[in-house]
């Protein structure tokens, strides 16, 4: 048996446990858990940003819990025993999809051992996938299409349609929600190609640690550049940094940028190394914790765009 299976397994052998667990701590007199105890729709989203889209179409309908915790990766997650739940008590449960979710297969497992794969849905149907470029990589599709705002209206539109078949009462509600949060983000979709074309296109270059802006810069007029191209156990190379380096040079880039929920490090040894600095911080895969710039979809799409242009007009 592989290491690979020796980890699958016992995943989902400590998953099921932690079921069995929360089952034995449901009311036992109605065989119901917390969970359905207000009445309100229960919807699980795999992480912060499908999580604040969510809420911006249920409004007070629907008690909404993100899984993944704020600025932690997605792609490598361990479920909690809370997560476990949730789960299992929800009416939807939403994910990303495009290969998001799929890094150590904890999501599969999750709703294998809770048996709700019926009440899951991908929110990413509709959006034209783009691959990864690594050689040998080709057939794998990058997940990070909500970076493009008009797929962000995409996965609206699927959560939409969603709520309404599980709550068709409240139909009206959740369409006029849609059509006010859709309006914000065709409005910032805007913001972002009239501020991107202030910028000469030979300093449209992009460059991060994770290869996670593609779907970005294709829709705004960026080269995407990175270290690595999705997050996995083996990332920041020495062939990967010697690469990244010379592109650097090559194209007299002015700024670096670090994602929110990336180790800092492989970044800051590439900035040493090439005298350029990390102009910021930018969000990929999770929000701002509450309170901080970047808090909702729209503020760290907002950020991203006024941060990158910033730098890059340096």
């Amino acid at each position: 048996m592989t290491r690979t299976n020796r980890i699958h397994i016992v995943r989902i052998i400590t998953v099921s446990l932690l079921l069995l667990l929360l089952a034995a701590c449901s009311d036992s007199s109605t065989g119901k858990g917390e969970a359905e105890g207000d009445g309100k729709l229960q919807i699980v989203a795999t992480y912060s940003i499908l999580a604040d889209m969510t809420r911006n179409i249920t409004g007070d309908k629907a008690d909404v819990y993100s899984m993944v915790p704020i600025g932690t990766d997605p792609h490598m997650y361990d479920p909690l025993p809370a997560d476990t739940g949730k789960v299992s008590g929800a009416d939807l449960i939403f994910y990303n999809g495009l290969n998001l979710e799929t890094g150590k297969g904890w999501f599969q497992d999750l709703l294998k051992v809770t048996k709700k794969e019926d009440s899951a849905f991908a929110v990413s149907d509709g959006v034209t996938p783009l691959y990864l470029t690594e050689k040998g990589k080709e057939s794998q599709v990058d997940p990070h299409a909500w970076l493009d705002i008009q797929n962000a209206v995409k996965y609206v539109e699927v959560i939409t349609a969603r709520v309404i078949e599980r709550d068709p009462d409240n139909k009206q509600y959740y369409l006029d929600n849609q059509t006010a949060y859709v309006k914000e983000l065709t409005e910032l979709d805007q913001y972002a190609k009239e501020a991107v074309s202030k910028i000469p296109q030979e300093k449209r270059v992009l460059v991060t640690s994770e290869g996670a802006f593609k779907y970005f810069s294709q829709a705004y007029g960026f080269e995407s550049a990175f270290i690595w191209e999705i997050n996995t156990d083996s990332q920041g190379t020495p062939e990967q940094m010697n690469r990244i380096i010379g592109i650097i040079k090559e194209k007299q880039i002015p700024a670096l940028f670090l994602e929110t929920s990336v180790n800092p490090k492989t970044m800051e040894t590439i900035s040493r190394e090439t005298g350029v600095p990390v102009h910021s911080r930018i969000f990929t895969d999770s929000l701002a914790k509450e309170g901080e710039d970047g808090d909702t979809y729209l503020k760290m799409i907002k950020w991203n765009i006024d941060k990158v242009i910033e730098g890059l007009s340096r």
